[in-house]
């Protein structure tokens, strides 16, 4: 099986400024009102959106609940909020750009399953590492463009 890293992203145009939409998805806890997978998160004891911090993850979908342990790895507010799941299986994050207009910023949503992820699917399920390897790649692909909606409704509502 190939474990080259797989990544892909999405962009969409949101009415709010890049403090605004940083202050929103920097806040983990209020991802499940966003995710399609993840439906709460919740920061360790005290901390909260810096380099470092770890916070747990709780994930949904038909048939499976798993929680997963995250470290933030940039906390650029205004800029870019990003985190790396597990011992550096899968990274997420968003850039923020300043939109064309006032009051308007581009938010760009990205996913990278690293080679020590997928890596660790082949020690994991073996033969059927290729097709979770699969599921996950296709989740992503339809979840980024579900939680950019999602953030733009939510950022646009307030």
């Amino acid at each position: 099986m190939d474990t080259s890293p797989r990544s892909h992203a999405g962009s969409l145009l949101v009415r709010a400024t890049p403090d605004e939409l940083y202050a929103l998805v920097s806040d983990v806890t209020r991802t499940g009102e966003w995710s399609p997978v993840c439906r709460e998160c919740w920061w360790d004891e005290g901390d909260g959106p810096r380099v470092g911090a770890w916070f747990t993850g709780r994930n949904v979908v038909p048939g499976r609940t798993w929680e997963t342990r995250s470290q933030v790895i940039v906390a650029d507010p205004g800029r870019e909020f990003r985190w790396a799941v597990g011992r550096d299986y899968v990274r997420w994050g968003y850039l923020i750009e300043a939109g064309d207009q006032p009051g308007t910023s581009l938010l760009t949503e990205s996913w990278e399953f690293t080679t020590t992820g997928q890596e660790f699917f082949v020690e994991r399920y073996g033969e059927e590492a290729p097709p979770q390897v699969e599921n996950r790649t296709a989740a992503a692909h339809e979840g980024i463009p579900a939680t950019l909606a999602a953030i733009k409704r939510i950022a646009e509502a307030t």
